[in-house]
């Protein structure tokens, strides 16, 4: 591991051991973040699974319902009093923070299924049918939710598992090294400092004894 070019003096040391000492700290904030990140991914991953069985199951009951309604109402006057139906109200999508990720919560309305179409030519199988399809619209709401969700997070996972790994395979191996050479060479001018006093005070003592 290659070390910084700097100076081996104490305030270099210093400086080394304090940067190495910040390193530390980020890499174990960072690995804390990621613990906490994948753990709330996770459980939005089995949510999204149990969700996406509920779609499923939904899109299933609609259909049949649809199936239902045509038989009975024929396909052509389905068609046209869906068509009369209130189409879907705007809505709002806000963020909420996970460790600093921004996840977005979808705020709507709701209100009571309101009928545009006049009864006397429907049927009770129609009815069931548009209430199944919102269910599944409500169901595909929540899931879309919990995907983008997922997909932020995993972003986030990525890009802190890659700073983390950039100071414990990088930065805190290198300051460790660049500490590890300082010490060394200050170790050594030190003992030369001192067999050189020692020397300078041996010919003083012989200088004195002649």
């Amino acid at each position: 591991m290659a070390v910084y070019k700097t100076t081996p003096t104490k305030a270099n040391l210093i400086k080394a051991k304090n940067s190495l000492s910040f390193a530390k700290k980020g890499y174990e904030l960072l690995d804390k973040k990621r613990t906490v990140l994948i753990r709330e991914m996770m459980n939005l991953i089995d949510s999204a699974t149990n969700l996406q069985a509920k779609v499923d199951e939904a899109f299933q009951e609609a259909y049949e319902n649809l199936k239902i309604s045509n038989i009975l109402m024929g396909p052509e006057t389905v068609i046209e009093i869906a068509q009369s139906i209130e189409n879907e109200k705007d809505f709002d999508i806000i963020y909420k923070s996970v460790m600093g990720v921004e996840v977005p919560i979808i705020k709507r309305e709701d209100s009571p299924l309101k009928t545009e179409y006049g009864f006397y030519r429907t049927s009770p199988a129609f009815d069931k049918t548009v209430i199944s399809f919102m269910k599944v619209r409500e169901l595909i709401y929540e899931l879309a939710e919990i995907e983008n969700s997922v997909y932020k997070l995993a972003m986030e996972i990525k890009k802190t598992q890659k700073r983390a790994n950039a100071l414990e395979k990088i930065q805190i191996p290198r300051y460790e090294e660049t500490i590890k050479y300082i010490d060394s060479v200050l170790q050594e001018k030190e003992r030369e400092d001192f067999f050189r006093l020692k020397r300078v005070k041996g010919k003083s003592k012989k200088h004195k004894q002649q």
